[in-house]
């Protein structure tokens, strides 16, 4: 295949989940790998429910998720394409008017399931003489619009599930044009597609059955001589941990929401790409470590129920390993910064269940501290009047606190927990928390001396 082209195109219509990301994902890296393009498409030509606040947002998840697409472009927008592509179908002969009313087909639905057949159009409309239409619409009927297929077998090397068919017979002529004369979903994703030159179209298996009508609309769609039907990969579904389908307008796991929890966006794509796959969920530290380990053959073909404690568990890990040159933008934003923003991250991340939890750690190092009276009423003064007699001078580094609990074991005959608990509760007014021998030079010799001393008065 030549450099990959591919797409992920969204309805407008609320807010992307999780399901939604890993399709993004697997189609953006993918196209990483490959040295390839990625286009984001809103497919927005539903506009009773196409809201731009979506695309908006949608625009704003992928950015927190680091996918940056070459091209955006919305449906809306390309209209006139769309309009083209069905004249041509039409002057082809493949796109005729059909009159029947929503009651009319459902009626002959079960008609037809009452006497055993499978519910495919029974193609009445083409019987129409030019006269039955001209008096149809004399009525006020106005035409939907169907794709004639031909019947026959579409075969197609599906880059997931392998060597795949349908049979164009068992399908309805899919209906491309409502009586409004607006789009249903299938032309205008053809017509984009041949437009863009997509060749690689990686989705969700709840489109496998769409295959067949979009690799006919592909043929006779296509200028004479172009290649004109991508490769498909239609990879697996993720569901609730309760095994419920995932919904954009329920806003069931969706990215905002997920972010606002503070799960690390490098989770969220972690787990969007490896969960159901060959290939162990694990922390990563970039997009790139996706990249080297992505491979579409190793996509399960079972649906994976993705469970959210997982994620919580994952974000955290995830965090205990980010460098600090990766959160320097971002623990500068909350004005952690200067010669103590790297030790104080390389102390603190491995304490972190989110990352907001760096501002209470850096109140703790840079500002006051307070301690719950339950625990303070458990602090003994002249314990801690020692320990401060014992401080060392500075300058401080890691080794201080080897040196001074060293000093207070011998004068006090404490070890252990009964040691260094009361240490640690009144350095930082925790009961657990980063390992001292990190904190401790952070904190320093002058905050140290005031909590001791306030504790021991």
């Amino acid at each position: 295949m030549p450099h990959p082209i591919v797409r992920f195109a969204p309805s407008p219509t609320g807010a992307i989940h999780i399901g939604n990301a890993r399709t993004a994902l697997l189609n953006f890296l993918y196209a990483k790998k490959h040295h390839g393009t990625f286009i984001l498409r809103f497919d927005d030509t539903d506009v009773e429910r196409s809201r731009e606040e979506f695309a908006q947002a949608i625009e704003v998840d992928l950015a927190w998720l680091g996918i940056a697409p070459a091209v955006t472009l919305r449906q809306s927008q390309r209209l006139p394409l769309y309009h083209a592509a069905a004249e041509r179908l039409r002057a082809g002969g493949r796109l005729y008017p059909c009159y029947e009313s929503a009651e009319e087909l459902d009626r002959k639905r079960k008609r037809q399931q009452a006497r055993g057949l499978p519910p495919v159009y029974d193609r009445a409309a083409l019987e129409l003489t030019a006269q039955e239409r001209a008096r149809l619409e004399a009525e006020g009927r106005r035409p939907h619009w169907r794709f004639k297929l031909d019947q026959k077998i579409v075969r197609w090397n599906d880059l997931v599930r392998g060597e795949s068919h349908i049979d164009c017979a068992s399908l309805s002529d899919p209906v491309l044009l409502r009586e409004d004369g607006s789009y249903l979903y299938t032309l205008p994703s053809v017509a984009d597609d041949l437009d863009l030159k997509i060749n690689l179209i990686i989705r969700g298996e709840d489109h496998v059955t769409n295959t067949a009508v979009q690799h006919q609309l592909f043929e006779a769609l296509a200028p004479s001589g172009a290649a004109a039907v991508p490769a498909f990969a239609h990879h697996n579904l993720l569901s609730s941990a309760t095994g419920e389908g995932l919904s954009k307008r329920s806003g069931s796991l969706s990215i905002g929401g997920l972010r606002d929890q503070g799960i690390e966006p490098l989770a969220v794509a972690a787990a969007a790409v490896l969960i159901g796959s060959s290939i162990a969920l694990h922390p990563i530290g970039s997009l790139d470590e996706l990249v080297a380990s992505l491979d579409l053959e190793q996509i399960s073909r079972t649906q994976t129920r993705f469970d959210p404690a997982e994620l919580a568990a994952l974000s955290a890990r995830t965090l205990h390993g980010l460098s600090f040159e990766s959160v320097r933008e971002r623990l500068a934003a909350h004005d952690i910064a200067g010669y103590k923003a790297k030790p104080f991250w390389l102390a603190v991340r491995g304490n972190l269940e989110a990352f907001l939890d760096v501002v209470d750690w850096w109140r703790i190092v840079e500002g006051e501290i307070a301690i719950a009276e339950d625990a303070d009423s458990g602090l003994d003064a002249d314990f801690l009047a020692t320990a401060r007699a014992a401080l060392p001078e500075e300058p401080w580094d890691e080794t201080v606190w080897t040196a001074w609990t060293k000093v207070l074991k011998e004068r006090t005959g404490r070890k252990g927990r009964a040691l260094f608990h009361p240490l640690r509760l009144a350095l930082t007014g925790r009961d657990t928390g980063p390992e001292l021998a990190a904190l401790l030079p952070l904190i320093g010799r002058i905050k140290a001396l005031a909590r001791l001393s306030a504790r021991a008065a």
